[in-house]
């Protein structure tokens, strides 16, 4: 029996498994705490909170559904990031697992790169250890900008972006990311759901583009988003019935840093939302 209309989800959720101040664990006990009927684990290029967040729920009434928020790139006239979030992956297939060693190896080398840049400019991190921890990590930006602010290089994570960590900046290196087609395969190939995370930060005007990868399977698009303005959410909303889409959403949190509560929650994603990506899991069993 599904919750009652006022309960909600929220299913985009890092972890300190990614870049998440939050262990797997403790954003269980945090979206207990919110009263959410359900969250997505949805990791940067990595499973390996799941398992944890699974354990811990298990004494709960709330979900916790296998997620991942992979890397990826479209190859138009201007190269563009996108991300792909995966709803309901097979985490423990052998080649989603194969498909993320690279990543995680991709990502080690980027750090190692990202630290000599800011050697070169007379930026040196003393703690390292947001890398020599990085076993079950995948190691991004945002560390960097978190490790700058601790050691007074900037007041905070836009300035760390600004002056250093952005493309075109003093310390910016490319990460390692798949295209998005195969991204979309690498998720339905492990039983996922494949959603274009945040699309507001993407080229969804080009509506060819997104129909190439409705083609490839695309299964979904996030509407509501912690910093999609209500414009933004209408529209996508609208592209999501002429394309067919499953609308979903979430926080995009990233745990508390400093004075800064977690967000998680604060997206009002309803229930229904996550009955429809298990309809369309149960969906592609049968292709």
């Amino acid at each position: 029996m599904s919750p009652e209309n006022d309960f909600y989800v929220d299913l985009h959720i890092h972890t300190s498994c990614s870049d998440g101040a939050f262990s797997p664990s403790e954003a269980v006990a945090y979206a207990s705490k919110m009263k959410l009927a359900a969250i997505s684990i949805t990791d940067h290029d990595s499973i390996d909170g799941i398992d944890e967040a699974i354990e811990a729920s298990s004494s709960s009434s709330m979900e916790v559904i296998p997620g991942i928020e992979l890397s990826s790139e479209i190859n138009d006239s201007v190269k563009s990031e996108i991300h792909i979030l995966g709803y309901y992956i097979d985490y423990k297939s052998e080649d989603l697992r194969k498909a993320l060693d690279v990543f995680k190896k991709a990502r080690l080398e980027r750090a190692a790169e990202i630290f000599e840049k800011l050697k070169k400019h007379g930026v040196e991190i003393k703690d390292k250890s947001f890398i020599e921890q990085s076993g079950h990590k995948a190691v991004g930006r945002l560390h960097f900008a978190k490790a700058l602010i601790e050691e007074g290089y900037v007041n905070c994570i836009s300035e760390a972006f600004q002056k250093y960590l952005s493309a075109g900046k003093a310390a910016y290196v490319p990460k390692y990311s798949i295209s998005a087609s195969d991204a979309i395969k690498l998720i339905r190939k492990s039983g996922g759901v494949p959603v274009m995370a945040h699309p507001y930060y993407t080229h969804y005007n080009d509506k060819d583009m997104l129909r190439s990868l409705v083609d490839e399977g695309l299964m979904g698009i996030e509407a509501w988003h912690i910093k999609h303005p209500a414009s933004a959410v209408k529209k996508f909303l609208n592209i999501a019935q002429e394309f067919e889409l499953i609308v979903t959403g979430g926080s995009d949190c990233h745990g508390p840093y400093k004075d800064c509560a977690p967000i998680m929650g604060t997206v009002k994603v309803p229930y229904y939302v996550l009955e429809k990506l298990d309809a369309a899991k149960e969906s592609l069993k049968k292709i």
